[in-house]
């Protein structure tokens, strides 16, 4: 996994240091709106760097929550798909920095329906991770009722892991729906959200 996640910090550190003395403008542009259209500009140093220093800083989070979390000894018990989730996001990240430096040197394409198949799949490998994750302070839906109680923890997680595939399934969807695909995204992460959190504080009282 560490030389997979290596060897994607090399690849996007080579392909911004090409971007930077190939793209001849002052700013790039670094935010799209639903419909795939420019709508926010950075300048070109941060436009550029700015993915590779977030996963970076990403990265050594992670390393360091298993050294600091009160329940470590629980994030041992599922590290292969620690691993496994943290290898995912930076590669989620990784696209989405190259998809952005490729606009940018003039490859035209629709940046948001390129980044949702990619999205659908990572909501879908949470919901798969989630049913794998033990109680800890730092990964999971952790809400006061998740954090008390294992069996609270479990349950909750188990509904999360359905909810969250749904979720993916729903960016897919939406994908046919341009014009709204936003709230194929939002609404469903927004509903999910509550009612998970809602889930496990009933389910924390039936125990009680």
């Amino acid at each position: 996994m560490k030389k997979i996640i290596f060897g994607l910090f090399v690849l996007c550190v080579v392909i911004a240091g090409y971007a930077y003395y190939t793209i001849d403008a002052e700013k790039i542009a670094s935010h799209w709106n639903n419909s795939g259209e420019v709508n926010g500009y950075m300048t070109k140093f941060w436009g550029i760097f700015l993915f590779p220093f977030v996963m970076v800083g990403i990265y050594l989070f992670y390393l360091l929550i298993p050294k600091i979390d009160p329940l470590k000894k629980n994030i041992k018990k599922f590290k292969k798909y620690y691993d496994l989730f943290v290898l995912i996001i930076i590669a989620f990240l990784a696209y989405v920095f190259i998809l952005s430096i490729l606009f940018n040197l003039g490859f035209m394409f629709n940046m948001t329906m390129m980044m949702m198949p990619a999205l659908a799949l990572l909501f879908m490998f949470i919901g798969y991770f989630m049913k794998k994750l033990k109680r800890n302070w730092f990964v999971g839906i952790r809400t006061p009722w998740t954090i008390s109680n294992d069996k609270v923890w479990s349950k909750t997680h188990k509904l999360g892991s359905i909810l969250y595939v749904l979720n993916g399934v729903f960016i897919l969807v939406g994908m046919f729906f341009s014009q709204y695909l936003v709230w194929f995204v939002l609404i469903p992460v927004l509903i999910s959200t509550v009612f998970l959190v809602a889930y496990s504080y009933l389910e924390y009282n039936k125990l009680k």
